[in-house]
């Protein structure tokens, strides 16, 4: 081994953060497996590196037996004595046995080797690199696509977007910037394997958290997320703070934290409702912007009967059931919406009364803040008939 080589093992110390240790390791095992390869299976030896010099000694290790019947492992305590005379039968002695050729085979086999642990290496230290990323969002740049995956450079590696972590309403062009949440860090059989998102709930939330600093502090906190990704989204958020609006905290001035999200998911709807500690006050707000009359629960099933007026129905039920569908999801209720009209009565223990609920708010793809007021009309006085 010459200095050069020193050199070299330094060098990818500092470029790739492979420790020496780890190559001197792996060079140490390679040539282990390239001497038995080419001079004995039966061998029993080590391999000592000198840092200092770059010197390499293969040393066959002996054992000491009072009658030999293996000479490549075996050594007798006589020539043991003879060498020193504090050895005793089961002792080890290491006999230097490098050999002058070691050969053009056994370089090979040795480099092989190397490389193959420092492969290993590297990925093992970006692996523990990216571990710190696990559900975090990270930006990228996309490198390409194929039948399976969109792949995102993401520094380092390039991660892997499958078919259902891709937003149907967004097309992945080269060299496009994006926004992705790290949803697996790990490795299989091919190497390294690092996954990412774009359809996760849990990327709204961190975008949220990156858009809106009370909720990054804790001011205010994101009880629940419902989402059909590149469609719409609904966010439960809640505050301790009696002084914070944790719905206007979010939507911010003219709606413009919520909007720069709408616009990183390309449109998506966001609905940001108020969680009540109060299930049917938080229902009756999940269902935002549909009115609702009363709540009826069966919490032996964790289901509920939501009555809405009649006019109400089509827009708590939603396109396709959308709204209706991320309500129970956000809330965590089986809801079941009937009109006013096919309602015979409402249980007398049914707390109907909204007019104290704030007004939630929505965003839509023109990001429009829409506030809806879910008061009760206020009933007239009959008029006085009088007969004539």
């Amino acid at each position: 081994m010459s200095k050069e080589m020193l050199e070299a093992f330094d060098s990818l110390e500092r470029e790739k953060g492979i420790k020496k240790e780890v190559i001197i390791a792996a060079l140490e095992a390679a040539l282990i497996s390239a001497y038995k390869k080419n001079y004995g299976q039966a061998q029993n030896v080590e391999v000592k590196f000198d840092e200092q010099k770059g010197n390499i000694k293969v040393l066959a290790v002996k054992t000491v037996v009072e009658e030999v019947q293996d000479d490549r492992l075996e050594v007798s305590l006589k020539d043991a004595l003879a060498i020193n005379r504090a050895y005793e039968v089961g002792d080890e002695i290491r006999f230097e046995v490098t050999p002058t050729n070691f050969g053009r085979i056994a370089a090979q086999t040795a480099k092989q080797v190397i490389m193959q642990r420092m492969r290993e290496a590297e990925r093992a230290n970006i692996l523990d690199e990216y571990a710190q990323y696990q559900d975090e969002l990270m930006s990228g740049t996309i490198a390409r696509k194929d039948n399976r995956y969109v792949y995102v450079n993401i520094g380092k590696v390039e991660a892997v977007m499958g078919k259902n972590d891709q937003m149907p309403n967004e097309v992945y062009n080269p060299q496009s910037r994006i926004k992705v949440l790290v949803t697996q860090v790990g490795s299989d059989s091919h190497g390294l394997k690092i996954s990412v998102s774009r359809t996760s709930p849990e990327l709204v939330k961190r975008l949220f958290e990156q858009e809106v600093p009370e909720i990054y502090d804790g001011t205010v906190e994101i009880v629940s997320i419902a989402r059909e990704a590149g469609d719409r989204t609904k966010v439960a958020v809640r505050s301790d703070n009696p002084d914070v609006d944790p719905v206007g905290t979010c939507v911010g001035p003219k709606g413009a934290r919520v909007q720069t999200i709408v616009t990183e998911l390309h449109g998506e709807n966001i609905d940001i409702v108020k969680y009540e500690d109060d299930a049917s006050d938080y229902i009756a707000n999940a269902l935002n912007p549909a009115e609702v009359i009363a709540v009826q629960f069966d919490e032996e099933n964790k289901s509920c009967l939501v009555i809405v007026p009649d006019y109400q129905l089509s827009l708590a039920i939603g396109k396709k059931g959308q709204n209706v569908r991320l309500a129970a999801r956000l809330t965590g209720y089986k809801i079941d919406i009937k009109p006013e009209s096919e309602v015979e009565f409402v249980d007398e223990d049914v707390d109907a009364d909204y007019d104290d609920a704030e007004p939630e708010s929505t965003v839509t793809e023109d990001s429009e803040v829409i506030e809806d007021d879910l008061t009760e009309e206020p009933s007239t006085d009959e008029e006085e008939t009088t007969e004539e």
